[in-house]
């Protein structure tokens, strides 16, 4: 009973069409009775019998088929508050399967916006620490966790806890190493552990040293100096690779990637995080021969010592060579709407836009949307409206391929104009300035200590144009009347 009255709530959306239902029913029955109850039809009770009985059918009709979709739609949400109580269905095997490859703060972003759209992410994740004693090899592991993990900021606090000049995720992760005789096996089952949303692997359990020769022929073995060599060297990374170059997978990533139906290729640094994934064994190789959707999410600032100068196409071909072969069906990047101010301390700081040449770019579908935000004085993705724009190739396509009525499309949909509404719903608070000024478009709001900037400096020149052309005209005075005074003396 109460399972039936959890139908009627505000939430779920389904009275309408039941009233719409009832109105069809009353419309094509009264249509009806017209014809056994008058004993005469003329023209017009004909006419106006059919109308009604067609009218209601189609109400009926309308009203049935938007209450089936609604019911698959509820499917989505049926963990949250308001349908919970509508029934157990399992949603998970219909959720998409998302690999996501990459490494770094890049990759966690990502991690971060796709759990809200499927529960079958497979984080990929680059570990290289050797020789170097400063990084734990746990390090990047405890991100992607974090990431994924239902509560990011309580698993936060939890896996940076310090214990006696360690943390707690370090702790962790390498009792269910030993627990489990297998590192990667003990992350895989801290999925259901931790309450996780999807499952971390590293891309490799042998240790692996990341190198690069420049194009002067200079082999650099030490991650943490490449920036440093190729700067002072004025130079550009010709190729990386690995060390040994016969590194093994870890059990679960090529499964994982032939049972995907999206390939993610993560923002990061491209030779150091994005690259060296796909030069395990292996991994290029599946992904080329995967249907998957082949996904590469731009970085929106070069790198200063590694991609200086770098164009979107350059990106591109890097990923493309290394790889050998094309693994890339999509890419998104920025639209490059960001603050002036914190662009320009990029650039001091020897960083600069990715220039998206798209007429350079052949095979390879570029979206370009507003995927970036600030956060402090750092450049980052924005990890809702990435995934937003992920998920929706993959509803776009389905919809090409004229599946409106997949369930697949159906859920995913939903889901999107879900998030859509919960992200309208999100406004950033408002300083007591920005409480004063009405602004009159998106562009104002957002640039108005920009364009006060920029008027307050017209200001400054006009006032010093007018001072000028006011000393000019003194000058130009005073030089009149010393021109009057020699040309009297001289006809004296």
């Amino acid at each position: 009973m109460k399972s039936f009255f959890g139908w009627m709530k505000n939430s779920t959306k389904i009275k309408r069409w039941i009233l719409l239902i009832i109105i069809g029913m009353v419309l094509a029955c009264y249509g009806f009775a017209q014809i056994l109850v008058l004993e005469r039809l003329e023209v017009n009770d004909i006419i106006k019998i059919v109308l009604t009985f067609v009218a209601g059918a189609t109400s009926f009709i309308i009203g049935m088929v938007f209450m089936q979709k609604r019911t698959l739609e509820l499917a989505v949400f049926q963990g949250s508050k308001d349908v919970k109580k509508l029934g157990n269905t399992d949603t998970k095997n219909k959720d998409p399967k998302v690999v996501v490859i990459g490494g770094g703060v890049g990759l966690n972003r990502i991690l971060t916006g796709l759990k809200n759209y499927t529960n079958n992410l497979t984080a990929i994740v680059t570990v290289s620490t050797y020789g170097n004693n400063k990084i734990r090899p746990t390090d990047t592991i405890k991100q992607s966790i974090i990431a994924l993990a239902q509560n990011s900021t309580e698993m936060e606090k939890l896996m940076n806890l310090p214990i006696d000049n360690v943390t707690f995720g370090d702790i962790y992760l390498n009792a269910m190493g030993r627990v489990n005789k297998d590192f990667a096996e003990g992350i895989e089952k801290s999925t259901s552990i931790l309450s996780m949303i999807g499952k971390v692997l590293p891309a490799t359990l042998d240790e692996m040293k990341i190198c690069v020769e420049l194009e002067d022929g200079t082999v650099i073995e030490e991650k943490e100096k490449i920036a440093e060599v190729t700067t002072s060297k004025v130079t550009k990374i010709n190729r990386v690779y690995i060390k040994p170059t016969n590194c093994r997978t870890t059990p679960g990533i090529v499964e994982a990637i032939k049972q995907a139906d999206a390939i993610v290729i993560a923002p990061g640094s491209l030779y150091t995080e994005v690259i060296p994934n796909l030069l395990i064994k292996n991994v290029a190789r599946t992904i080329r021969e995967s249907k998957a959707y082949k996904i590469y999410i731009s970085n929106i600032m070069t790198e200063n010592g590694h991609t200086d100068d770098y164009t979107l196409s350059d990106h591109i071909k890097a990923i493309t060579e290394h790889a050998g072969g094309q693994i890339i069906d999509y890419c998104i990047c920025d639209n490059g709407d960001i603050i002036p101010e914190i662009v320009r301390k990029y650039n001091k700081a020897g960083s600069n836009f990715v220039y998206v040449d798209k007429q350079n770019i052949k095979g390879v579908k570029v979206i370009s949307a507003d995927v970036s935000e600030t956060e402090g004085e750092y450049i980052r993705h924005n990890p809702y409206e990435t995934a937003k724009q992920i998920i929706e190739i993959i509803v776009n396509d389905l919809k090409f391929k004229d599946k409106k009525e997949d369930e697949n499309y159906v859920l995913l949909n939903a889901k999107l104009k879900e998030n859509k509404k919960k992200m309208k719903g999100i406004k950033k608070p408002k300083t007591k300035k920005q409480k004063r000024i009405k602004t009159k478009s998106k562009f104002s709001n957002k640039y108005h200590d920009r364009i006060e900037s920029i008027r307050e400096s017209e200001q400054t020149t006009s006032m010093n144009k007018k001072i000028y052309e006011k000393a000019k005209k003194m000058t130009d005075a005073e030089e009149k009347k010393e021109k009057e005074k020699f040309l009297k003396e001289m006809k004296k």
